[in-house]
C-alpha cells in the first residue's frame, strides 16, 4: 500500500504538526510522498532534510518566533498604506527560520522519499506541486507568503505566493502519485465559531476557503482511497497568541502528541467519510490555561515535568469537558525529551494529581503526579502546593518540587482560551480568580 502524508497549512501554529509527525513514527506508519501546502511546508521541509520527529521538536522549542517578522526597505513604508507591497516581507523567513528549523533545500532535493511543495501561480491561478527535487528556500518562503503579510517572490514571468486560496491541502496531488492512503495533517480550524474584527474574518476567509476546497476535492476524487485525518478537537490558537507568548512551541508539539494518539487509538482500517466532517471541531469551553514545571531527581539524574493545563472553567447548567493537559518529561536516562498523551486531572479531598501516559520503547506507562493539599490557605498549603510525588509505571519515581522562579512563571502564563475580546478574557480570568485555581482543580 502506497502512503501519503499531506501537511496542510496553518501558520506558525504547524509547530502542532511536529508532535503529530512524531506520534505517527512511534505507531509505525511510514510514507512514500510527503505533501506541504503553506505552513505545512516548513514540516515537510524539516522531514525531507532528514530529521526524526525528537529533533524538529527541539528545534521549534529553540526557534526564535519574532523571526517570522522581518520589516520591508523605508521607503516601501514612506510610500503609505495603499500602496505598500506588505507589511512585511519574507527575509526572516528565509534567512532566520528555515535554516533554524533544519531546512536544507539540498538534502530534500536529494531526499529518497518523494516531496511537493504548493505555491500558488498568480499569472495562472493555479497551484503548482513543485517537486522536491526542484525545491528552494525562496520557493518555499513564497509558498507561505500570504497576501497582506508578505510580499509574492517573481522571477521570471512568475508570480509565486501562497497556495492556500486555491487549496490548503494538495489530497489530488496524492491519488495522482498512487497513493491507495492518505494521512491528512490538518490544524486550519473549522468550527461553528464566527468572530468580529480584521484578524477574525481574514482567518474565516482562510477557513472558508481551505475546508471548501478539501471538501470539492474529496468529493471529485475519481478513484477509492483510505483517508485518515488528524486534527485538534478545538481550534488551535492563533500565530498572535504564540507571538505573543500566550502559547510555547513546546506546548503546541505536545497538543499534537495528544491529539494524533486521540485518532490513532480509535481510528478505523478504513479511516474517516470524506465529507465536511472530516475537519470538523468543537468550540472550546471558556477557559483558562497555564504552564506549570516541576523538577527533581531521579537515579542520579535530573528531571522535569513540563504541564501545559486546560482548565474549563465552571458554567451553570452544562456539564464540564473536563481539564486537560498535554505536556513532557526530560530525562535523559529515556534518551532526552517523552511526550505525554491522554493528560487528564483527577480529583478528590485531599488533593490532585496530573494523570497521562508515556511511551518508552514501545510501552504505554501511566504518569502520575501528585499533590495532596492543606485544607485552608495559611504556610503548609504553599509547602504542600510545591511538592509533587512523581512516579512513571514501574519506571521510575522522584520527589519533584515547583521551585519559587517556576511558580511566578506558572502565574504568570495563565492565560484565557476560548474567550474572544478583550472583556470576554478580562471576565475569564476574573472568574478564575472568583472560584479560585484550587476549587477550579478540585471540580475534576
Amino acid at each position: 500500500m502506497r502512503r501519503s502524508l499531506v501537511l496542510a497549512g496553518g501558520g506558525m501554529r504547524v509547530a502542532w504538526q511536529t508532535g503529530v509527525v512524531r506520534a505517527l513514527r512511534e505507531y509505525g506508519v511510514t510514507f512514500d510522498h510527503v505533501d506541504g501546502t503553506s505552513g505545512g511546508i516548513m514540516t515537510a521541509g524539516m522531514l525531507l532534510s532528514g530529521q526524526d520527529p525528537a529533533e524538529m521538536g527541539r528545534r521549534w522549542s529553540e526557534l526564535r518566533v519574532r523571526d517570522f517578522s522581518s520589516p520591508l526597505p523605508l521607503t516601501d513604508y514612506l510610500k503609505g498604506p495603499w500602496s505598500l507591497p506588505a507589511l512585511g516581507d519574507a527575509k526572516g523567513v528565509i534567512r532566520k527560520v528555515l535554516p533554524a528549523l533544519g531546512i536544507d533545500a539540498e538534502a530534500v532535493r536529494s531526499s529518497a522519499v518523494a516531496g511537493t511543495f504548493n505555491v500558488a501561480d498568480f499569472v495562472t491561478k493555479t497551484c503548482v506541486a513543485v517537486p522536491h527535487t526542484d525545491i528552494d528556500l525562496e520557493l518555499m518562503a513564497a509558498g507561505m507568503s500570504l497576501p497582506l503579510f508578505i510580499p509574492p517572490l517573481r522571477r521570471g514571468p512568475r508570480i509565486w505566493t501562497d497556495a492556500v486560496w486555491i487549496k490548503d491541502a494538495n489530497v489530488g496531488e496524492a491519488l495522482r502519485r498512487g497513493a491507495d492512503e492518505v494521512w491528512l495533517v490538518w490544524c486550519i480550524g473549522n468550527s461553528p465559531y464566527w468572530g468580529d474584527g480584521p484578524l477574525e474574518q481574514y482567518v474565516h476567509m482562510i477557513e472558508m476557503s481551505a475546508n471548501g476546497a478539501l471538501f470539492a476535492e474529496l468529493e471529485a476524487a475519481e478513484r477509492s482511497f483510505v483517508l485518515h485525518v488528524i486534527k485538534p478537537r478545538y481550534p488551535l490558537p492563533l500565530d498572535p497568541e504564540f507571538l505573543a507568548g500566550r502559547v510555547s512551541a513546546d506546548s503546541l508539539v505536545a497538543m499534537g502528541y495528544r491529539d494524533a494518539w486521540d485518532y490513532l487509538g480509535s481510528a478505523a482500517p478504513s479511516g474517516v467519510p470524506k465529507d465536511p466532517t472530516c475537519t470538523a471541531m468543537q468550540d472550546p469551553p471558556r477557559g483558562v490555561r497555564f504552564r506549570e514545571r516541576m523538577r527533581g531527581d531521579a537515579g542520579g539524574a535530573g528531571l522535569v515535568l513540563d504541564v501545559t493545563v486546560e482548565l474549563p472553567l465552571p458554567a451553570a447548567g452544562t456539564a464540564s469537558p473536563g481539564a486537560r493537559l498535554v505536556g513532557h518529561i526530560d530525562y535523559e536516562p529515556w534518551g532526552g525529551r517523552v511526550l505525554l498523551a491522554d493528560g487528564r486531572i483527577e480529583a478528590d479531598g485531599a488533593g490532585f494529581a496530573y494523570v497521562a501516559r508515556a511511551r518508552l520503547d514501545g510501552t504505554w506507562h501511566e504518569v502520575h503526579a501528585r499533590r495532596d493539599l492543606a485544607d485552608a490557605p495559611g504556610p503548609d498549603l504553599w509547602s504542600d502546593a510545591r511538592n509533587v510525588a512523581f512516579r512513571v509505571g514501574d519506571e521510575c519515581a522522584a520527589e519533584l518540587e515547583l521551585g519559587l522562579r517556576d511558580a511566578a512563571r506558572a502565574l504568570a502564563s495563565v492565560e484565557p482560551y476560548g474567550a474572544h475580546g478583550f472583556r470576554d478574557r478580562a471576565e475569564a480570568v476574573t472568574e478564575l480568580a472568583r472560584v479560585g485555581l484550587r476549587r477550579a482543580l478540585s471540580t475534576y
